[in-house]
Formats: C-alpha cells, structure tokens, sequence
C-alpha cells in the first residue's frame, strides 16, 4: 500500500527544501481547508484530513523526515511500530501541539471560565441600512447567578483543594503517537478549572455559577452597512463561569429588499417612469430616496436609459470618508394608440416632427452602458 501514498511535500503543498516554519504554516492552511467540521458533505475529507496530519508529523520531526527524505514511504513503514493513522481521535495532541491549544479555524481559544459568545440576527429595512438605526434586541442569555454571585456556592461555604488535579485547576495526559511522546494539559472536569471544590453547592444554580435569563440590548446599526455582516458587542455574550470574563454579542444584520431601490456598492439605484409626452417636453416630477423625496428635472426629450444623478443620496461609507449618490434611471413609458382619435393625433404628430427631432444623441443602448459606472 506504501506506492499508493502521496509524496508528503505534495500534500502539504510545499517544496523539499522547506523549513519548519514554512511545514507548520502549510498544515495550518490544509488543516482548515480539510477539516471534515467544515466539509461535512465531502466523504473524503476526513481521509485528505488525516492524510495531511500524517505528513506533518513525518515532516515535522528531524528523525522522521531525515528518514522519509532517504527512504521513501518503505522506510518509514520498517521502523519499529509501523504508523498507523486510522484512529482519527489519536490526532487531537497533534492538533494542540500545532494550534496552541485553540481553536484551530483561527477564533482562539477561550481560557478557563471565559464566557461562550452569542449570536443573532436582527432584520432591518432598506431605508435604515442607509440612514443607520437602533434597534432593541430581546433574547435568551446565561448571567451570573445571583443568589451566589457566580461562585456556585454559598457565600462562606468551606472550600477543599480539587484533589483530581491538586489544586492546579488542570490535569496532564501524556499519550504516545508513532513517532513520539505528546503532553497535554486540559481544564480539570472535577473542579471546572477552579482547583477548589465547596461542600455545598448554591440551590439556586445547582453549583454552575450561571443562570439561564432573558436579556435585552440595544444595539447601533450604523448607516451604510451591508447585509449579513456582523456587529461585534464586546462582553455581552454568555456570563464567564467562576468570575470568569463574558463572551462577546455577534449581531448578524439582515436587509429587507425594497421594491423602491437597490444597492450599488455606496450608491442607491431607482427607476423613474415617465410617461412619452412628459419625456418629450420635460417636466419635474418627485423621486422617492433613502431620505425623502426629492424633485428632480428632465430636460425636453429625455431618452429611456438616461440618469439623473443626486449627489449624496447614497450610503455612507462605513470606514473612512465618502458619501455614495442617488442614481434615478429614466425608464419612457411609451403607450399603444389603439383608438381611432389617438391613431390620428399620432399620425399628425408624425407629419409634424422631422428627422431633426430625432437628433442622435448616443442612443439607447449607448446610455446604458453608463449607467452602472
């Protein structure tokens, strides 16, 4: 099975000469890119996974690679204790030892206490995603509990060294791989990372030190802002276990689609019909934007396609300075004559407009090709 292996510089995407900096980064990429957690629809991806650990911790020994740079695969496989790769949990040390002991798709581990974060979603209309909005938020949250203060026993409660990690808040297991020893520490499950253990537990928190309860918020949607991007709210996340810090409050901002307008990057794009006559001799007419409505003016013989453009009415930018625009597109509304008077008044029109009247001014098509520039 040795010659149905890939080359393991292959795998990780770098070249024989690379060093031990250049090998972790490659893994690093791979393991994220691979993950099954991110790929749960591709079968394969948990052998590519596992086929990409198993070249790391070949590359990333000296012994190993020195070994699989001269002998191949073959070599690798007549040392004593054979690797073996199949059991997918036996990567997890690995994984630590490569991410630090965080969260390997680059979010960061959270330390011992440390609040989980919390996400909604809250839906705004268009208009607002312009003009910018507050919105009131109600949800469901863990606090602190209060009958205890988040410690999880009552106050004065005698409290005991963990004796399963001696006080330290964190137990050490020591696992051996094929080509090595590996050591990691975790947060002890018997005192939840305190060292401590009370005799009593709080009745109110059954000991958890946090409550389930509903919440309220009130977050600053800022103008110009994008749907489906994310408003982070520093420590209004779950409660932080033992005094522990809060996570954070991920608000996820949905934009209603308003049959008025659409967005251009900065600039809000409408259509403005006009029927033929009023586009033929010009007039002023009402527009509806983001922030009210204003009166704009078309010349005599205003095309189809054409645009009137009201500097500022756009989106503001939501880093640095800018202001998008308001970009109205004529759209001449032409009528059927389908009566007798109208075909007449129709024909007497053509006998009295000349060829000049038709002045070519860049044509229809010309002008659309504009309008989104």
């Amino acid at each position: 099975m040795n010659d149905q292996k890939r080359d393991y510089y292959d795998v990780l995407g770098v070249e024989r000469n690379a060093d031990d900096d250049q090998i972790k980064k490659a893994f690093r990429r791979r393991a994220r890119e691979l993950h099954p957690d991110v790929n749960p629809d591709d079968p394969t991806a948990e052998s590519r996974f596992k086929e990409a650990a198993e070249a790391y911790e070949v590359l990333s020994s000296p012994e190993t690679r020195q070994m699989y740079d001269r002998y191949g695969h073959e070599g690798l496989s007549q040392r004593a204790g054979a690797t073996n790769f199949n059991d997918f949990g036996s990567f997890q040390d690995l994984f630590d030892a490569v991410f630090g002991g965080g969260d390997m798709f680059g979010r960061g581990g959270q330390s011992s206490g440390q609040g989980e974060d919390l996400g909604i979603q809250v839906s705004i209309s268009f208009v607002e995603s312009a003009v910018g909005v507050n919105r009131d938020l109600a949800f469901d949250g863990i606090d602190a509990c209060g009958v205890c203060g988040g410690q999880g026993y009552p106050p004065g409660t005698p409290v005991d060294p963990c004796v399963t990690c001696a006080g330290q808040g964190q137990v050490r297991q020591v696992s051996r791989g094929p080509f090595g020893q590996f050591v990691r520490a975790q947060v002890c499950g018997a005192c939840q990372g305190s060292g401590r253990i009370p005799r009593e537990r709080c009745s109110s928190c059954h000991g958890e030190g946090r409550v389930k309860a509903p919440r309220t918020h009130t977050v600053s949607i800022p103008a110009g802002i994008f749907s489906g991007q994310q408003i982070r709210v520093t420590g209004a996340g779950h409660a932080g276990s033992r005094g522990g810090p809060a996570g954070d409050l991920y608000v996820e901002v949905i934009v209603q689609e308003d049959a008025r307008f659409w967005r251009d990057e900065l600039d809000v794009v409408s259509r403005l019909e006009v029927p033929v006559t009023q586009a033929m001799l010009g007039t002023s007419v009402g527009v509806a934007t983001v922030f009210g409505e204003e009166s704009v003016d078309l010349h005599p013989g205003t095309q189809s396609g054409e645009q009137v453009v009201l500097r500022g009415k756009g989106f503001p930018a939501l880093q640095g300075r800018g202001q998008g625009d308001h970009r109205v597109i004529v759209d001449v509304r032409i009528p059927r004559a389908e009566s007798d008077d109208a075909r007449a008044i129709v024909e007497q029109l053509t006998d009295v407009l000349d060829e000049r009247a038709y002045r070519d001014d860049g044509g229809f098509f010309d002008r659309l090709r504009h309008v989104f520039r």
